[in-house]
Formats: structure tokens, C-alpha cells, sequence
């Protein structure tokens, strides 16, 4: 596996594949000191352009865990701050020679660039609005927990979609797997074009009727730092699209409510839900170590 760019790359095969072997990993979890050889001598290298917590925090204890080093670089810290390149950093990173570079950044494609012109494993953390691939493996991952299956289910993933690189990497996963998806949100922040990603794929602007005998609800954080249009005001927006306790009876009676966070209680989704027995974002979280050293074992362990 020469990287990972984006879920659009990978087979069914594979997904099914890294998940397998997340769940391996998953025992490590409640294991503070448990440390493995598998990379033992490999390098790490988190190059991350934006600000992040989750992401870059889970890839770090990931490659640990496994053995391997991990440096983390940031565009703040960095030699980008004096204005320097993209590419004399990237130039700069390949004269190191890490065994993989994780690399978010606000550009879609960014990592794609990176790949181009580097002879060394990317791994994407998150581009721009294109995709957030391994986001994708652990929600997966953390589907296939409390559900047991990914195939055919019903889901309603609702908020900002057209700024969400989490929701188009979980649409073409899910849909590898014959899932029925449906888009909710305020019609400017869920455009038409973004049910042609992939097949099953429809809107409703709605959140009842998107809720409705689902099996999953995905909520997704308003990107304010995306858009170029007037922000809903947060009331307004939680009125229409907010998660409420009332709603979750509209769903399948063992409907998971999932969020990537960082979540904004009070305007995505109240408190109630977030800390509900529905809830299943810390587990989210969990599953971000074990996904993410599945990864880094399939990309550069021998």
C-alpha cells in the first residue's frame, strides 16, 4: 500500500481489510504502556497546515504504539511561517527521509501534490473539502461495534455537507457497501451536486424526514472557517438542524448518533444526545488509535 489519499482509492477489499485489523489493535486501547516492535526504526513525520487534536494526537500515540518515531511539524513552528514553499518543504521533508508523512492541509489535493512529487508514503489527514479518509475507517470501524454490519444501512448524515471532507469520504465508504445514504442541511451548505459523489445518495432538507428509520446519524460541525457566506446564526441553525432527544424517536430504536468533532453542544446537537446511551463519539475517538495503526502497519510495516 504505497499511501493512503483518499477512500476513493481503496477496494472494498481493503477497507475490510484495515478494519480487521483495527480490531486487532483495538485491546491496546486500555493498555497505557503497551508498546508493540512492528516499526520498530520507521519514522513518522506529522506535517500538519491546520490546527488539529484529535487527528494528529491519534497518529502520534499510533506510531508509538507500534514502535515507530514520531516528529511532529506545524505550519506555525515551521520554516512555512518565514514564507517558504510548499515545495522546498516538501523537498526539505524527502532529505529526511521519513517512512511516511501525514499531511493535512487547507488545499484540496495538497496531499496529491505531496504524493506526486515525493517517493515517500502520504498518508492524507484531511484536505481542504476533498476527504478525510482514515476519519472514514474509524467511523466504519466504530459502525461495525455497536451494528455489527456495514452492509445496506440506512444513513443520514446532516449539517454542513458541502464543506465536510468527513462526509465525502464516508459517503464513498459507505456506499462501497450498499448503504442508503441521505444529505440534510440548509440548502446552501447542501447543494445537489454532492448526492452525485456516489450511487444511494439522496437530500432532504428536512431533519425529521432524513432521521426517519435510519440506522446511523452523522452530525457534522458548521465549518465557519470554510465559508464565504453569511453565517447562519446559531439559534436559527439549531432550530432547523440541531439533533434533539425527540428526534432520535424517529430513527430505528438502536440508531447511534456519531459525530468527528469537535462537536458545538447547542447548535449541532444538545447535550442530551451527545451524552446519551445513543451517543457513540468517544468511541469515535478510541477507534481513531486502532484504525490509524492499522494504517501505518499496512503502509510502511514490512
Amino acid at each position: 500500500m504505497p499511501g493512503l489519499l483518499g477512500i476513493a482509492d481503496l477496494d472494498r477489499t481493503e477497507i475490510e481489510a484495515i478494519l480487521a485489523r483495527a480490531k486487532d489493535f483495538q485491546p491496546l486501547q486500555n493498555q497505557s504502556f503497551k508498546r508493540l516492535d512492528v516499526l520498530r526504526g520507521k519514522l513518522m513525520v506529522n506535517l500538519f497546515f491546520e490546527a488539529s487534536t484529535r487527528t494528529r494526537i491519534s497518529f502520534e500515540i499510533a506510531a508509538k504504539r507500534l514502535g515507530a518515531d514520531a516528529v511532529q511539524i506545524s505550519a506555525a513552528g515551521s520554516s512555512v511561517s518565514k514564507g517558504e514553499s510548499l515545495v522546498d518543504t516538501l523537498n526539505t521533508l524527502g532529505a529526511m527521509r521519513p517512512d511516511a508523512i501525514v499531511m493535512r492541509h487547507a488545499a484540496s489535493g495538497a496531499p496529491h501534490f505531496l504524493a506526486r512529487h515525493l517517493p515517500i508514503p502520504i498518508i492524507n489527514a484531511g484536505d481542504g473539502t476533498h476527504e478525510h479518509p482514515t476519519q472514514a475507517l474509524l467511523d466504519a470501524r466504530t459502525i461495525l461495534d455497536r451494528v455489527g454490519t456495514l452492509e445496506g444501512l440506512r444513513v443520514a448524515i446532516i449539517g454542513d455537507i458541502a464543506h465536510s471532507r468527513v462526509a465525502r469520504s464516508n459517503i464513498l465508504l459507505l456506499s462501497k457497501f450498499g448503504a442508503e445514504i441521505v444529505l440534510c442541511g440548509p440548502a446552501p451548505l447542501c447543494p445537489p451536486t454532492m448526492a452525485k459523489i456516489a450511487g444511494g445518495v439522496s437530500i432532504a432538507h428536512d431533519i425529521r424526514e432524513a432521521i426517519r428509520d435510519v440506522d446511523v446519524i452523522m452530525m457534522l460541525r458548521v465549518q465557519l472557517e470554510r465559508q464565504n457566506e453569511r453565517p447562519f446564526p446559531a439559534g436559527e441553525y439549531f432550530r432547523f438542524y440541531g439533533l434533539r432527544l425527540d428526534h432520535i424517536a424517529l430513527a430505528k430504536p438502536d440508531v447511534i448518533v456519531m459525530h468527528p468533532g469537535p462537536i458545538n453542544r447547542g447548535r449541532e446537537l444538545t447535550s442530551e444526545v451527545a451524552d446519551s446511551q445513543r451517543s457513540v463519539i468517544l468511541n469515535q475517538v478510541e477507534n481513531g488509535i486502532a484504525v490509524r495503526m492499522a494504517v501505518l502497519e499496512r503502509i510502511i510495516g514490512e
